[in-house]
C-alpha cells in the first residue's frame, strides 16, 4: 500500500477529516427529512452501526425547518445536501448544520453563493464540492475525457470558493463507472490539498454495488488517496456502514 496523501485537515462537528485522521465512514438517511422522528431515529441508528458523519437531503424549507430538532438527537455530525437554493444553505446553517454538500455552480448568482460562504465562513462550517459525473453538463468540455472534465469543473468551482477566501472544503468526483471514478479521483489528488470523499456513485443494489464500491474505494485507498468514504447501495442504508 501506498503512502497516505497528505491532505489539510477540516472538521466537521466532532470529526476531523484528513490530516492524521483516521479515515471517516460517512452514510445518507432515506427518510423524508421533514420527517423529525424517523430521520432523528435513522441518524441514530447509524451511528449505532459505525457511521462518524451523516448526510440528509434538505430539498425545502419544511425540511430545513426540521434541522434543528434532528440535530439535537445526532450524536453524530450532519452534512446538509443542497441543490441550487442558496436559502436553504442559509437555513441549514443557522440549524446548526456541521457542514454543507452543494456545487458552487449551481447557485448562479454569485452575491447568493457569497452569502453562504461568509455565513459558513463565520461558523467555520466545511463545504463539500460534489461533482457527479450523470449530471455533468453536456456542453462542458464535451472533446475531453470524462475524468478530465470532471478534474476541471471540481477545480472551477475550488477556486470560486478560494476567491472567496475560503478554503474549509473537501471534494468529491463520483461516477457510476470504476474506471472513471479511480481516474478523476487520482488525478484530483495531485492538483488540490484538500480532503476527499470517496465513493462510487449509483453503484445499486448490495449484489453489485459492494463490489464496485470495493474495486473502486479499495484501489484509490491502496494508492492512499481518501479521507472520508461512502459505500453509496440502494435500499437500506445501514448496509452501507456494515
Amino acid at each position: 500500500m501506498n503512502a497516505r496523501r497528505h491532505s489539510i485537515a477540516v472538521r466537521i462537528g466532532t470529526v476531523t477529516v484528513g490530516g492524521d485522521a483516521p479515515i471517516s465512514v460517512q452514510s445518507m438517511t432515506k427518510t423524508d427529512t421533514r420527517d423529525v422522528a424517523a430521520t432523528t431515529a435513522q441518524v441514530q441508528a447509524l451511528a449505532r452501526a459505525g457511521s462518524d458523519i451523516v448526510r440528509l437531503a434538505v430539498p425545502d424549507m419544511e425540511a430545513a425547518a426540521a434541522l434543528p430538532e434532528i440535530r439535537a438527537g445526532s450524536p453524530v455530525p450532519l452534512v446538509a445536501d443542497i441543490h441550487f437554493d442558496h436559502r436553504l444553505a442559509l437555513a441549514a446553517i443557522d440549524a446548526g448544520i456541521d457542514a454543507l454538500r452543494l456545487n458552487p455552480g449551481n447557485m448562479r448568482r454569485r452575491e447568493h453563493l457569497e452569502k453562504v460562504v461568509a455565513r459558513a465562513k463565520e461558523r467555520e462550517i466545511p463545504i463539500r464540492i460534489g461533482v457527479n459525473a450523470g449530471s455533468l453538463p453536456a456542453s462542458y468540455r464535451p472533446d475531453e475525457p470524462l475524468p478530465v472534465r470532471m478534474v476541471a469543473l471540481a477545480e472551477e468551482q475550488v477556486r470560486v470558493l478560494e476567491s472567496m477566501d475560503f478554503g474549509l472544503i473537501k471534494i468529491s468526483l463520483k461516477a457510476s463507472d470504476v474506471t472513471t471514478t479511480i481516474e478523476a479521483y487520482s488525478q484530483m489528488a495531485h492538483r488540490v490539498a484538500y480532503p476527499l470523499h470517496l465513493g462510487v456513485t449509483e453503484a445499486g443494489p448490495p449484489s453489485t454495488g459492494l463490489v464496485r464500491n470495493a474495486i473502486g474505494i479499495g484501489v484509490l485507498l491502496h494508492l492512499g488517496i481518501g479521507d472520508t468514504i461512502r459505500v453509496s447501495l440502494s435500499g437500506d442504508p445501514l448496509l452501507e456502514v456494515d
